[in-house]
């Protein structure tokens, strides 16, 4: 294993080192401050990945569209006039300037500013300009259209974009992660919506801790124990739940780099866990929730759906935490050590008025870029970067918690990160890694 004493790998492979035998899992420090290794991850992960683009509800309407940058590009989400989906890279073919400068809207045509350039909201070519301005091929063929991203799927309203026209379906890609999709999408008959306009943030660390901490249960009590005291002293913690106890229900692996850690909830979820701070008025209602889960999905799922939480990281940058509130959440690689970070709050559709208070505050107070958790959690990042500047002199990561255990890992153990970590070396070392 004499790999691990070398503090600086050259080769891509070399930076994720296993050992099974001695229960060794190590990962090279210059993963995350190399420019030369995040140009290969543009390359070979967000240009080959499916990415998280936006969801239904954010376009609900026929001629909605919203802007966002994904993958690296900017991108126009929208709905055409027959409410067919769309997703156009957000440049115009004439001389590449940005087509739609507003973050979200509803039109019946798009319309570049520098030069009059019009589209349809289909992406077709609108103007015609008189004759002699354009040769009699301009045209055809769709030259002069928007472009749009050669793959755009969908999975229960989550819509996906991949810049890699021969990638495995989405649905393939997902894997097992369908499964806790579904326990997100089925807490209501209405379905979900996003909920208002959504955070932007930037974390100064590398964008792989995040996907890390995300589904890293370990650092939860170290670097979180203020909020758990927090509902202790207010009445919004309960250590009893229709799973019996607390104990971890453990870490899946979902296939392709995802990973979920699932436990039974410490505190109130509004689509049907009720705690004591929420006040009495309110307990029948989340009691009747409760049973319209179970006699819709029978006992055990109902009380899933009602009692457990989830955080889940879909490979390489999606999050979706199922906890007191849910939140998803997706991270783009800026520099080596420097990421933005969008989140959006998910809700029910319909859900009763006091109840979405209720989900908004939880999402603000613990999940949002103000709350308890977040600001934690961005120190804790940012302090890991500040420390690679040792790199030279201790230049590995420890990912091996849990790897003697017998059974199934833990969800404080670290084989959700190990999962991502054989994805993320795959894929950089070999371009059709799990892509084709």
């Amino acid at each position: 294993m004499d790999t691990l004493l070398n503090p600086l790998p050259h080769s891509l492979s070399g930076m994720v080192v296993e050992d099974r035998d001695r229960h060794l899992f190590r990962v090279a420090r210059r993963a995350f401050t190399d420019d030369a290794v995040l140009e290969e991850e543009r390359s070979n992960i967000f240009d080959r990945c499916w990415l998280y683009v936006g969801h239904s509800s954010e376009i609900t309407n026929n001629c909605d569209f919203i802007t966002r940058p994904v993958g690296g590009r900017e991108l126009i989400f929208n709905r055409d006039r027959a409410g067919v989906v769309h997703a156009f890279l957000n440049t115009c073919p004439h001389r590449g300037s940005m087509v739609v400068r507003e973050k979200k809207g509803n039109a019946l045509a798009f319309r570049c500013f520098y030069h009059g350039w019009s589209f349809n909201v289909n992406g077709r070519f609108a103007s015609r300009f008189d004759e002699g301005n354009y040769g009699k091929e301009h045209y055809g063929g769709g030259c002069a259209d928007l472009a749009q991203v050669p793959r755009l799927e969908s999975y229960r309203d989550f819509w996906f974009v991949n810049f890699d026209r021969n990638a495995m379906s989405l649905s393939d890609y997902l894997a097992g992660a369908k499964e806790y999709i579904d326990l997100v999408a089925d807490q209501t008959e209405a379905g979900m919506e996003i909920v208002g306009a959504g955070q932007q943030y930037v974390i100064n660390a590398n964008w792989k801790l995040l996907a890390e901490n995300s589904i890293d249960a370990f650092h939860g009590f170290p670097v979180h124990s203020t909020y758990f005291d927090y509902l202790k002293n207010i009445g919004s913690l309960r250590m009893e739940s229709g799973n019996s106890d607390f104990t971890a229900r453990g870490m899946t692996s979902l296939g392709n780099g995802h990973a979920v850690i699932e436990y039974a909830s410490p505190w109130g979820r509004p689509i049907a866990r009720w705690v004591p701070s929420w006040g009495e008025e309110k307990r029948e209602l989340v009691e009747r929730l409760r049973q319209g889960l179970v006699q819709r999905f029978g006992q055990e799922r109902g009380i899933r759906i009602a009692e457990t939480s989830r955080n889940m990281l879909i490979f390489p940058n999606l999050v979706i935490n199922d906890i007191m509130a849910i939140t998803v959440r997706t991270f783009m690689p800026d520099a080596p050590n420097r990421m933005t970070v969008s989140a959006w709050a998910l809700g029910a559709r319909g859900e009763d008025e006091e109840l979405r208070k209720l989900r908004l505050f939880n999402f603000l107070e613990f999940l949002g870029p103000g709350g308890f958790a977040t600001p934690d959690d961005q120190e804790a990042m940012e302090n890991c970067q500040r420390g690679y500047k040792n790199l030279r002199e201790v230049g590995w990561n420890d990912i091996s918690k849990g790897m003697p255990r017998v059974g199934p890992p833990m969800n404080d153990d670290e084989e959700q990160m190990r999962c991502f970590w054989r994805q993320w070396r795959d894929r950089m070392a070999d371009r059709t890694a799990g892509g084709k």
